[in-house]
C-alpha cells in the first residue's frame, strides 16, 4: 500500500507495476513524480514566443509593391506596406512618420516621371531584414524638378505573418 497525502487526509493505494510483462519500471509512484515535470514542459513551450522567419522572395515582394504605389500615386498601396511605426530619415537629418508619407505619396505636389532600383542587397536575421539598395528617381516636387539617385537603407520586418517596411533612409549619390 501506498500512502497518499492531501492535507488531512490520506488515502492508501496500492502501486501495481503497470509494464510488469515488458520489463519496464514504470509506475504510478513513478509516474507522479514525472507528471510536474511534463506540465511544466508543456507550458513553458507553449509560453515561448515563436519567431518568424522573414524570406528573400517576401523582401523582394513588399519593396516591389511600395515602389508601384508610389509610381501609381497609390497612397492606399503605399499604406498596406508600411508598419504603423514606420519612420523616413531624409537626407538632411530630419525624420518623417508615416502619415507624412502617405500625404506626400498621394500629393499632387509631387510628380514622379520614372523611377527604377539598382543593386538589392538583402541581409536578414529571423524576422527582420536590412535592403541596402539604389534609387534612382526623376520628377518634381512643389514644382522643384529633381533627378537623384539615393542610397537608400530600407529595414523590412515580419510580424504576426505581416511583412512591413519598419524605416528608411536615403541619402543622395553626389
Amino acid at each position: 500500500m501506498l500512502p497518499l497525502h492531501f492535507g488531512d487526509y490520506t488515502l492508501k493505494a496500492e502501486v501495481y507495476n503497470v509494464f510488469e510483462k515488458e520489463n519496464c519500471c514504470c509506475t504510478f509512484a513513478s509516474m507522479k513524480n514525472v507528471f510536474p515535470i511534463i506540465v511544466f514542459v508543456a507550458f513553458f513551450s507553449l509560453s515561448c514566443k515563436q519567431t518568424e522567419t522573414l524570406t528573400r522572395e517576401e523582401v523582394m515582394t513588399v519593396i516591389r509593391n511600395f515602389d508601384n504605389a508610389w509610381k501609381n500615386k497609390n497612397a492606399g498601396g503605399v499604406d498596406s506596406v508600411l508598419s504603423p511605426s514606420y519612420i523616413y530619415f531624409t537626407q538632411s537629418g530630419g525624420a518623417f512618420g508615416k502619415n507624412n508619407i502617405l500625404q506626400t505619396a498621394g500629393s499632387d505636389d509631387y510628380k514622379l516621371d520614372s523611377m527604377e532600383r539598382q543593386q538589392l542587397d538583402i541581409k536578414i536575421e529571423g524576422n527582420t531584414a536590412i535592403v541596402n539598395t539604389i534609387w534612382n528617381g526623376k520628377g518634381s516636387y512643389f514644382g522643384n524638378e529633381f533627378n537623384d539617385k539615393q542610397r537608400c537603407s530600407v529595414t523590412i520586418i515580419k510580424r504576426k505573418g505581416k511583412v512591413e517596411i519598419l524605416s528608411e533612409h536615403c541619402t543622395l549619390i553626389r
